[in-house]
């Protein structure tokens, strides 16, 4: 007999209730939120903010966004990452989980670090999974960087988007008082959506 993976169960509350429990004021703990840095930790700190908008152009008030990433010297925390060189930062997690439907603008946000290219060629970027109503299966993209042009030019992944779509994968730096930001919203339908990939 062969097993087969279960079903996506994005419909509901289930990941709010399981996945972000406290943010949602679940009494059940949690293993992320939206925190990847728990101390000091090498690395530009960053916030990545955005929303996500449905086909009619309105912020979904009830999206689960998950978030992979490599550290500053491009190295993953997981067993598999078996580089010599790992460095790994005992104080950044490596991912992290924010839903939009405890905030008054709808939007979610990281604090994390930068990472690195965690390959020769390639370009940093934030593997970014989303959750939410409708949805029988995640939907995954990432985050590219708006001040990494050259990196983002050969990136063997970004390349095979074309032109006029490659837009919808960088986030625009902006400088704050608090440090720098990275605006990136997500749009799962419309003209603008979000280039998604068959993961």
């Amino acid at each position: 007999m062969t097993i087969k993976q279960t079903p996506s169960q994005t419909v509901g509350p289930y990941f709010a209730y399981g996945l972000t429990a406290q943010q949602y004021s679940y009494g059940n703990t949690q293993v992320a939120d939206h925190q990847l840095v728990k101390g000091d930790v090498d690395g530009e700190r960053i916030r990545v903010i955005g929303k996500v908008f449905d086909g009619n152009g309105d912020a979904v008030d009830d999206a689960l966004i998950e978030i992979w990433q490599a550290n500053a010297a491009g190295r993953f925390n997981h067993p598999l990452d078996q580089r010599s060189n790992r460095a790994l930062d005992a104080d950044f997690l490596g991912y992290g989980r924010c839903g939009t439907g405890t905030r008054s603008d709808l939007s979610f946000s990281f604090d994390t670090i930068k990472p690195g290219a965690a390959q020769a060629g390639h370009a940093p970027f934030i593997t970014v999974v989303v959750m939410m109503r409708g949805l029988l299966s995640h939907a995954f993209t990432r985050i590219y960087f708006s001040d990494e042009t050259s990196a983002n030019q050969t990136d063997p992944v970004l390349s095979k988007v074309c032109a006029s779509r490659q837009t919808t994968l960088i986030a625009q730096r902006k400088e704050t008082g608090t440090g720098p930001e990275y605006h990136f919203d997500i749009h799962m339908q419309g003209p603008q959506e979000t280039v998604f990939f068959d993961v």
